[in-house]
């Protein structure tokens, strides 16, 4: 499960970086500058679920040790 956190955050971690280089910044809210923005944010949102995701991984492991 790990493996894949990391390998869907590298992608996320990439089409962000896709994203913000695809916005004009003299009109970020027009045509394909708009698609780009909302790129970015859905890619934003995924990195924070999986950072997430792997937090609740590791206090779940914690807690069955116990």
């Amino acid at each position: 499960m790990k493996n894949w956190i990391v390998i869907f955050l590298l992608l996320a971690v990439a089409t962000l970086g896709f994203n913000l280089f695809q916005i004009r910044w003299a009109a970020p809210f027009e045509g394909q500058s708009l698609v780009a923005c909302i790129g970015v944010l859905a890619s934003a949102c995924a990195i924070l679920l999986l950072l997430v995701l792997s937090q609740s991984l590791k206090v779940a492991k914690r807690l069955k040790e116990k």
